[in-house]
């Protein structure tokens, strides 16, 4: 693995809003120095691995009470992703090196921000509230109102 940063939980907790977390952990279109391809099964195999599955993916979401980039009233409500800040390449899954399953490595994110951090852009986030969405009663169910 090539990078000059490595992105670390702790530094990551340390930023209080979600742009300031969004701009820490973007790659500006660098997906990894080496992608997957004809190897994207490695990838998939890792992702539905036991030890990913039932014992890595729900301490992360756990620890980040299943908020976008660990901020707070980023609740998640749909798929959660769990980010590897540092891009993992074949070589890591095969070794297991310590930015496979490091938990200070891993973050909870949706797919537009995760797709805005692999690619740098903004833009992406869109779909993400600047701030809390204030909630009312009955605003989830339009039978009730």
């Amino acid at each position: 693995m090539i990078f000059t940063k490595i992105r670390t939980y702790s530094e990551l907790i340390k930023l209080h809003t979600f742009e300031e977390r969004f701009r820490y952990l973007k790659l500006d279109g660098r997906v990894s120095e080496e992608t997957f391809g004809f190897d994207r099964w490695i990838n998939q195999t890792f992702y539905r691995s036991k030890e990913w599955r039932d014992i890595i993916r729900p301490r992360v979401i756990v620890r980040d009470n299943a908020c976008d980039l660990g901020v707070k009233d980023y609740d998640i409500s749909g798929p959660i992703i769990i980010h590897h800040m540092n891009p993992i390449s074949v070589d890591d899954i095969v070794n297991a090196t310590e930015y496979v399953f490091n938990l200070e490595y891993l973050v909870c994110t949706i797919l537009s921000t995760h797709n805005a951090i692999h690619y740098g852009n903004p833009k992406l986030l869109s779909e993400i509230p600047l701030y809390p969405i204030e909630r009312k009663p009955n605003d989830t169910c339009p039978w009730k109102r």
